[in-house]
């Protein structure tokens, strides 16, 4: 048999752990987002918001605790009035660098590849 038909009979199984962890970490719509903007500089939870076009204060709040209970971002509160809470990667989060320049690295490749795959627009014929 040939590698190609080989593979075809091959049995599939579960994903690695480490693949599950990773999801567990980064799925979501919002997290990789996040994480974009707190590779560029520590941010305030309205400047994400603002940021980020579309979620919400209540799922900010939420990806934001999720990632910060896995030790990828920080939370500090400053001790002033109004109160200051910026976000921030901690060094685990900072591993993560690489890993969302490779994906966005992906997505402009699959952007070029989709708008080259498009059918050229027809134009319109006018009757004279």
């Amino acid at each position: 048999m040939t590698e190609e038909l080989c593979k075809v009979h091959e049995k599939l199984t579960e994903p690695p752990p480490e693949i599950e962890a990773t999801l567990a970490v980064l799925a979501g719509k919002w997290k990789i987002l996040i994480l974009w903007q707190l590779m560029r500089r520590e941010c305030r939870f309205n400047e994400l918001r603002r940021a980020i076009k579309g979620v919400s204060q209540h799922m900010l709040t939420t990806q934001l605790r999720d990632l910060e209970r896995h030790g990828i971002i920080t939370r500090t509160v400053f001790p002033e009035v109004p109160p200051r809470v910026e976000y921030a990667l901690t060094e685990h989060g900072e591993s993560l660098k690489s890993v969302i320049r490779t994906l966005a690295g992906w997505g402009h490749q699959h952007m070029k590849r989709q708008t080259a795959l498009r059918p050229a627009p027809r134009r319109k014929v006018t009757a004279r």
